[in-house]
């Protein structure tokens, strides 16, 4: 049952379209425009589900501290982005983190706690420099709050969906683990399929 689910999420993340309009600030408000930004985009979903999932392996600390360092250096990437600052690259490092940390979540990688954290963050602030790009009209702090709660959410839905898996299979806990790892497996395809597509 819990494989079919995580299939199931998979295959719905991996048809979710960037294609999307992104909502109007003006007709449906800046919160709503910052919070549907993130859902709206495969590649945003996909690394942020994925930091959650590697939080839950990793466990311990790593449960606050790495979606902690995502949300932290995104907003930092917002700023920015609307101070001016270039950032090179932005969108295939967005690409690219869909493909390293789903990798990470595949290999079940536990690397010390700082440089998980350092490694989510530089993905974080690409996120988010990206999430200034496209504010349009928005206000400013009603944008950020928007995206800030989205990105948080989709990084507890991927703590839960660990601990779901956690507690489906508490007689074989081996199985949790390849459970989430094959959840990474299917986010680093994802994001090659994603980069090429």
């Amino acid at each position: 049952m819990i494989i079919r689910l995580g299939l199931a999420a998979g295959v719905f993340a991996l048809a979710t379209s960037p294609a999307l309009a992104h909502l109007d600030p003006a007709e449906h408000g800046s919160f709503a425009a910052g919070f549907t930004h993130p859902l709206f985009g495969t590649d945003h979903v996909l690394a942020m589900i994925a930091v959650g999932l590697w939080a839950a392996l990793q466990g311990g600390r790593a449960v606050w501290a790495l979606p902690t360092a995502f949300v932290g250096a995104m907003v930092v990437g917002f700023g920015l982005s609307l101070a001016g600052v270039p950032l090179p690259y932005v969108e295939p490092l967005i690409l690219t983190s869909v493909v390293v940390l789903g990798t990470v979540v595949a290999l079940a990688l536990r690397l010390p706690l700082g440089l998980s954290a350092g490694l989510v963050a530089l993905f974080g602030v690409c996120h988010g420099h990206a999430h200034g790009g496209e504010i349009g009209l928005a206000g400013e702090f009603g944008y950020a709050g928007g995206f800030v709660l989205a990105t948080a959410l989709l990084h507890a839905a991927g703590l839960l969906i660990g601990y779901a898996a956690n507690i489906a299979t508490r007689n074989d806990p081996d199985w949790a683990e390849r459970i989430i790892r094959g959840l990474g497996v299917v986010t680093a395809v994802g994001g090659i399929l994603l980069a090429t597509g």
